[in-house]
């Protein structure tokens, strides 16, 4: 009997010591179940984050800084991947233009409406790009990044090319209107000639409009287009963080870090007022108007990292306009500023060239008296309209200013060959915000603007959930 209790406390002894090893097998188990849920989570919201194009874009340009300063040689190769995208956008830039033009004109119906709108963005455009020269002008003077400077250490640079593309260009203003009026539409579209096309497309929305109902079909048919185009732009945008990482690998490869130290007084001054430019004067535009200018940056930051990565304004137009619609502007107001905004409204390229011209004259010891910058200023007014947002062409800009102002010798843009690429990005984006403000402000203007908060918080929030 003792033998028969003894074996049965030992078999309790067993099955308590077996239910315990399973109690403890449970928690470990439910512990590592649930580390592994919380891994999966943190895994999950990784890839939700890795697929943002905004990060994206930002990984892309970390990594061609990295590329172009470990590997210059192979750096300065991939320029090609840059080139290709903003190739793939201007091939459907002249389209979405001239769908979105008529499209907005055509349902208006109001033909004084399409007048007083074009007319009030003009006003503005005019305004805003002399206040832009104005402080250029102002800064450089103030801080003067060209006094002192050896202008022996940067001969031999080859401007050639810019002087040229400048004397073939004509910048007198009965040359320059002559130029909006395309020889042949499908020639301007093909060769992505954004004022023709502008030009064209206002008219064909006055012809729409004047038919009425008639017209309705052809209106419909264009909506449709659009939407398919817009689509085209989407597929497109998914290869831009390739693009940025070949354009700043390109950058850095070419230009290296170190010519950014030999004329970083310069480069800092055009930073820095570019920034007081958005944030004072944008920024008093859009409170003004009842907008806030950080929100509103937050809305279009992925326009403005592509912007960033390619140095170029003409690469976010398509997105651009899409996004204005979205934020509230009505489509006749985004179709009519947008475009004319990428040939009038450049405030980023207004500035620089302003500073680089008084930088210019400042490195070869010329004293311009204020008659002399006044008329300076009068030639930028002029010149400075219809540069396209193009990559270089503030270069070209810039040269067929200095031949147009003969006391600046027009071989000084030789000492901004080195740094011009790094200051494009600046230029680039003062111009796309100059842009978006503007047609928020003429939207404003004409009542024409009907806000979605929804749309606004949600994008703007996107990166920081």
């Amino acid at each position: 009997m003792f033998l028969n209790s003894k074996k049965g406390q030992d078999q309790k002894d067993q099955n308590d010591h077996y239910h315990h090893n399973i109690l403890i097998s449970t928690i470990f188990l439910y512990d590592n179940v649930e580390s592994v849920a919380n891994i999966s989570k943190g895994v999950g919201e990784m890839r939700r984050k890795l697929k943002n194009l905004t990060v994206q874009v930002i990984i892309g340009i970390i990594l061609g800084i990295i590329v172009g300063f470990l590997f210059p040689e192979f750096g300065a190769k991939l320029k090609v991947l840059a080139d290709g995208f903003i190739k793939l956008i201007k091939m459907v830039i002249a389209p979405i233009i001239f769908f979105t033009v008529v499209i907005g004109i055509g349902n208006m119906g109001d033909l004084k409406k399409v007048g007083r709108i074009g007319g009030k963005a003009l006003i503005y455009f005019e305004i805003v790009t002399t206040f832009a020269l104005a402080i250029g002008i102002v800064v450089v003077n103030l801080v003067k990044p060209g006094v002192g400077f050896h202008t022996d250490a940067v001969k031999g640079g080859d401007i050639s090319q810019y002087t040229k593309q400048a004397e073939e260009t004509s910048h007198g203003f009965v040359d320059f209107i002559l130029s909006i009026i395309p020889d042949n539409v499908v020639a301007a579209m093909a060769s992505g000639q954004l004022l023709p096309v502008l030009f064209f497309a206002v008219l064909f929305g006055l012809a729409a409009a004047a038919l009425g109902e008639k017209a309705k079909p052809v209106i419909s048919l264009f909506e449709r287009l659009a939407e398919i185009f817009f689509g085209v732009v989407n597929m497109v945008m998914k290869v831009s963080p390739i693009a940025a990482f070949g354009a700043m690998a390109y950058t850095i490869g070419t230009f290296g870090l170190g010519s950014l130290v030999s004329l970083g007084k310069l480069m800092g001054s055009v930073y820095i007022t570019m920034a007081l430019f958005i944030f004072v004067v944008l920024g008093g535009i859009a409170k003004f108007y009842g907008f806030n200018i950080f929100k509103f940056l937050a809305y279009i930051k992925e326009e403005l990292l592509l912007v960033l990565g390619t140095s170029s304004s003409e690469s976010a137009l398509p997105r651009l306009m899409e996004r204005l619609e979205k934020y509230g502007c009505s489509k006749s107001v985004v179709g009519l500023v947008v475009p004319t905004g990428y040939s009038f409204n450049l405030d980023g390229t207004s500035i620089y060239l302003s500073m680089a011209a008084i930088f210019i004259a400042q490195a070869y010891g010329i004293d311009l008296t204020i008659w002399q910058e006044l008329t300076l200023l009068g030639v930028l007014m002029l010149t400075s309209k219809g540069a396209a947002g193009v990559t270089g062409s503030g270069f070209i800009t810039l040269a067929a200013t200095l031949a147009a102002f003969p006391m600046i010798p027009v071989e000084g843009i030789a000492l901004l060959l080195g740094v011009d690429r790094f200051m494009s990005e600046a230029r680039a984006i003062t111009n796309i915000i100059g842009n978006a403000v503007a047609t928020v402000v003429v939207s404003k203007m004409e009542n024409e603007f009907h806000p979605n908060e929804a749309e606004v918080e949600r994008a703007s929030m996107s990166v920081a959930k």
